[in-house]
């Protein structure tokens, strides 16, 4: 099938892993819970029966059109636009009560980072905008001319782990006196030139950018309920597969599956509690891409899947 958005193209990453991880039964029911281009919903659509059903959601809007396009040609597809967040209600709407399966791709994805007038890209000059929905919230370009400093730096040291956040905002903070910030090069440059210490390889701005879009669209809060509510949906013996691209992700996922299969971890001093049988069991170790995956997409290298199956 072509992609409605050929200029934009996305390369899916861990495909084969993550179809396989989701141990799919024919006549299962499925999320792909960050549908984007459709990539990983097609892979597992090719392995379902007549009777099986995918559900994709996403809250981009180019995503729906490609997702709208899917279900043109295949009847086993529905489509939810909004976050995975609210994954019950989505599922809920389809008459569903349990599924057997759900993925979930984090993080901003190739078509969105290459199309500049999204925002995303620090490399590209567009509107600074941001947003995974852009019909909804405050974009990136508003919250920058208007939060305080200290919420600013705040920001960029929790969701970007930069040592220079505080900098940085001092930077932004004097150069929208002068002039609203607008653009991604405008901040990119306010960024990199405030960063003191360029690392080789790596964008000075590249902290700073994934911590300003984290926050726009509360995409850690999103991870935290929509982890919860995936592992609510799945029926005895589903599996929820996770694919995450950077540490602040991936430990949330890597918590959350732990204190699934060994409850909330305790201080030492607290009286051990019988806890009953396990609710899920953790299916192998954390995966990553591959040398030839590597070699075709380099956007896989930093990409970490991590799989559970409820327990009956």
């Amino acid at each position: 099938m072509s992609d409605v958005f050929d200029e934009f193209a996305h390369i899916t990453v861990l495909l084969k892993e993550a179809v396989e991880a989701l141990a799919i039964s024919k006549d299962g029911k499925y999320v792909d819970g960050t549908f984007g281009r459709g990539g990983h919903s097609r892979a597992i659509l090719e392995q379902l029966g007549s009777q099986g059903q995918l559900l994709g959601i996403d809250k981009d809007p180019r995503a729906e059109q490609s997702a709208h396009e899917l279900k043109a040609l295949d009847s086993r597809f529905l489509f939810y636009r909004g976050s995975f967040a609210d994954i019950r209600k989505a599922v809920s709407t389809q008459g569903w009560e349990k599924v057997d399966g759900v993925l979930l791709d984090l993080g901003v994805s190739s078509p969105q980072l290459d199309d500049a007038s999204r925002g995303f890209s620090f490399n590209k000059e567009g509107p600074l905008d941001m947003r995974m929905d852009p019909e909804k919230g405050e974009s990136a370009a508003d919250w920058i001319n208007r939060a305080p400093e200290e919420e600013i730096a705040r920001v960029i040291w929790e969701y970007g782990e930069e040592r220079y956040s505080r900098r940085m905002a001092k930077a932004i903070v004097k150069e929208r006196e002068n002039q609203a910030i607008v653009t991604t090069q405008q901040l990119s440059e306010i960024v990199a030139a405030a960063h003191p210490r360029w690392e080789k390889g790596k964008h000075p701005a590249t902290r700073a950018f994934q911590a300003i879009r984290i926050h726009i669209n509360s995409e850690l809060d999103d991870l935290d309920k929509g982890l919860q509510e995936a592992f609510d949906c799945l029926a005895p013996g589903g599996r929820l597969a996770v694919i995450s691209f950077h540490s602040l992700e991936d430990r949330k996922v890597k918590h959350f599956m732990r204190d699934i299969v060994k409850g909330p971890q305790l201080p030492k001093w607290v009286p051990i509690h019988d806890e009953g049988a396990p609710k899920a069991k953790l299916i192998g170790k954390k995966i990553k891409a591959g040398k030839d995956e590597l070699a075709v997409n380099v956007r896989s290298r930093s990409a970490v899947m991590r799989v559970m199956e409820k327990c009956a």
